[in-house]
Order: C-alpha cells, then sequence, then structure tokens
C-alpha cells in the first residue's frame, strides 16, 4: 500500500508563474490589466482565434457565450448530461432550457444523431462538451447547427491542448470557452477564457464581461484614461485579475510539454490495466489529439464481484485519490424534478456513470505515483473478481 495519500489532481507550478506573480503584486496593478491583455493575446495566437477574452471561470465564459449569441427566456439549448452542472446552469441563468441529449457509449461525447432529434424551432444553441479531453464529432455538430441557423458553443473545459482533424480547439465552432481551474490541464487557480472568430459576438462578450461600461477599468486609472464611462447593458463582473493571468500567461507557454506528460501517464495506464479483466480503459480514436485532461476507466460489474462505489472506497484505502466524471445531469434534483426526467431517458449516460472513475492524471505525477496506482486498480480486480 502507498504510505502517502496521492492527491487527485495538482498543478505544476515552476519559478517563471511566481516571479511573474510577485512582480505583478510589486507593479501595484493586481485586478484587470496589461497582464491579461498579454495573456489573452498570446491566447489567440496560440488557439488561431481572432478574439480572446480572459473570464474569472468557464462558467462565465458559457454565460457570456451564451448570452452574446441572443439565448433568453422561451428558448431551448441541447446539451450533454455528462457534465458538471455549469454547462447546464448558465442555460438556467438566462431562462433557457437545457435539453439533454444521450451521448456515444464509446467516447461519452454528445451523440450526434442524439442531438439531431432534440432539436427544433426552440432551439437556440447546441451546447457539446470535450469530454475528459477527447473531442466531440464537430463536423457533424456543425453541419446540423448550419443546417437549422444555430450557432454552436463549445465547453472546452477538459480541451487544452485537443486536437480535431489536425486543428486545434478553439475555432471549430463559433464560440469555444475554456477552464483554468486549479485542476485544468492549464490553470490560474481561477479563470477562464472565450474565443471566437466572430467580432460581434466578440464584442457582445466584452462588453458583457465588466458591467456593460463602456470602457475598459483599468484604462479608467491609467495615465491616458477617463474616469467617464457609460452603462450601455447591465453587464455581469466576470473579469479576470492580472495576478491571475500572471499564472495563465507561463502556463500556456508550457501546456504542450504538459500534455506530453500527460499523455505519457495515460499510455502506462493503458499498458498496465487494458489486460485486466472487469476494467476498461478509455476507447481513443487518437491518443496525441486527446487533451488528457482525464483518464476514466470503467468497472465491469458482470466481471467483478463489487460495484463502483466500493472500488472507489478500496482505492482511496490505498491512499489513492479518485473522482467521478460525472453525475449526469439529470438525475440531480433540479433538473430530475423540474423536468421529470427519469434516470432511463439517457441510458447511455446512466449506465457509463455506474461504472466509471477517474483516475489521476496530471504532469506532477512520477512514474512511481502511476504505478502505484496501476498496481492498485489490478491488486481489486484480482481480488473481487467473479
Amino acid at each position: 500500500m502507498r504510505g502517502e495519500f496521492l492527491p487527485f489532481a495538482q498543478p505544476l507550478l515552476g519559478n517563471e508563474e511566481i516571479d511573474e506573480v510577485v512582480q505583478c503584486l510589486r507593479s501595484g496593478w493586481l485586478t484587470t490589466g496589461l497582464k491579461v491583455k498579454q495573456f489573452e493575446r498570446e491566447f489567440a495566437e496560440f488557439t488561431g482565434a481572432r478574439h480572446a477574452l480572459a473570464v474569472n471561470s468557464c462558467t462565465a465564459a458559457l454565460h457570456l457565450a451564451l448570452e452574446a449569441i441572443g439565448v433568453g427566456p422561451g428558448d431551448e439549448v441541447v446539451t450533454t448530461p455528462m457534465t458538471f452542472t455549469a454547462t447546464a446552469a448558465v442555460i438556467e441563468h438566462l431562462g433557457a432550457r437545457p435539453v439533454f441529449a444521450d451521448v456515444d457509449p464509446k467516447t461519452l461525447n454528445i451523440d450526434p444523431a442524439a442531438v439531431a432529434r432534440r432539436v427544433n424551432e426552440r432551439t437556440k444553441a447546441i451546447l457539446p462538451v470535450h469530454f475528459a479531453g477527447q473531442a466531440c464529432d464537430m463536423d457533424a455538430l456543425m453541419t446540423i447547427g448550419r443546417e437549422h441557423g444555430i450557432p454552436v458553443v463549445e465547453d472546452a473545459a477538459h480541451a487544452i491542448p485537443t486536437l480535431y482533424k489536425g486543428r486545434l480547439v478553439g475555432t471549430l465552432s463559433d464560440i469555444t470557452c475554456f477552464s483554468f481551474y486549479a485542476t485544468k490541464n492549464l490553470t490560474t487557480g481561477e479563470g477562464g477564457m472565450v474565443v471566437t472568430d466572430r467580432e460581434d459576438f466578440a464584442d457582445r462578450m466584452k462588453l458583457m464581461h465588466l458591467h456593460g461600461m463602456s470602457r475598459d477599468a483599468w484604462k479608467r486609472y491609467t495615465q491616458n484614461g477617463s474616469w467617464s464611462y457609460e452603462i450601455l447593458a447591465p453587464g455581469f463582473k466576470y473579469n479576470l485579475t492580472d495576478i491571475a493571468a500572471a499564472i495563465g500567461i507561463h502556463q500556456l507557454r508550457k501546456v504542450h510539454a504538459f500534455h506530453q506528460r500527460r499523455l505519457a501517464i495515460a499510455d502506462q495506464y493503458d499498458a498496465g490495466l487494458r489486460d485486466v479483466p472487469g476494467i476498461r480503459v478509455p476507447q481513443v480514436e487518437d491518443r496525441h489529439a486527446h487533451g488528457w485532461h482525464l483518464y476514466v476507466i470503467q468497472v465491469d460489474t458482470e466481471r467483478l464481484s463489487i460495484g463502483r462505489d466500493v472500488f472507489i472506497e478500496k482505492l482511496i484505502a490505498r491512499n489513492i485519490g479518485v473522482s467521478v466524471h460525472f453525475i449526469p445531469l439529470h438525475v440531480h434534483p433540479y433538473y430530475r424534478e423540474r423536468y421529470a426526467l427519469q434516470p432511463g431517458d439517457f441510458p447511455h449516460a446512466m449506465a457509463a456513470y455506474e461504472r466509471i472513475v477517474s483516475l489521476p492524471i496530471y504532469a506532477k505525477m512520477e512514474d512511481e505515483d502511476v504505478r502505484h496506482v496501476i498496481d492498485a486498480v489490478r491488486d481489486i480486480a484480482k481480488e473481487d473478481r467473479r
């Protein structure tokens, strides 16, 4: 058994991030300023998008994106139940209805055929989530969107640096939203980015992300700024701080190196677990294109004498931190009761939920850590084999 507890996720921060934050603190400018502008510029260059706006979370990015395309009361947005609540909550915040479409049982990404069946005259947007870091079938989803004249907004919280047919996620749809939460492949502690090639969407999101003000707040307090401003819309408080951007600037420069380490860990997991009876490793179309934010195995309860929950308890007892991504939204009390949903309404999402376990995968992990996880999974599967 491992002596020290292995966290499920940890960021990898170097002296570059620390020095940049210290420089920011010493400058006396802590909130949105020049470092945020630099981070936005470099992120736009990284993705190839024309416009990038730094915000304080991916939730904020999603809210801004849907508001910018005009989602409002009475509208519907088609999305996946296999996601964190933020994806659907922002739809609710705008007075619209999240309409769930089931997932592909292999990838756990939203199934375009299921999406097509859910689109109707009230549908205002399609909101796919790149589950675990594997890109959705964007060609199919964009075709559905274009046929019905509705935008596609990507929840790319897991998708840095995910590729789709050789292109980085970030320019595949109308608007793409990224997360820089502490567990993500690129972190600023809390934070996010929204990118688009559409100038009208970019202008609206920029206006709304800071109170609907006609001027950037940081310009008001510079030598060339002005104290005067106008409120053009009832906006939000979604701006990112320079302190966070100082971390993000260097995290972005390391993101490909981080990805290579995550890929190496995924390769070790595959090699160590693919032949274990009762354990299914992730089904991946292109290993190098996958962002590897998560490594999600499935516990085959027909071949083991224990269920997923007991399997997790045994891993934690062996000092290994794990998680579950996700509890499908349609079984949570709010969505279940509000929309009269049943667990079996989305059978692929529900069947996966009963089996999935997210193993630790992050750039800071050592090979010895990976071996401990593999050994623990193999031991438990052997102990509890039917």
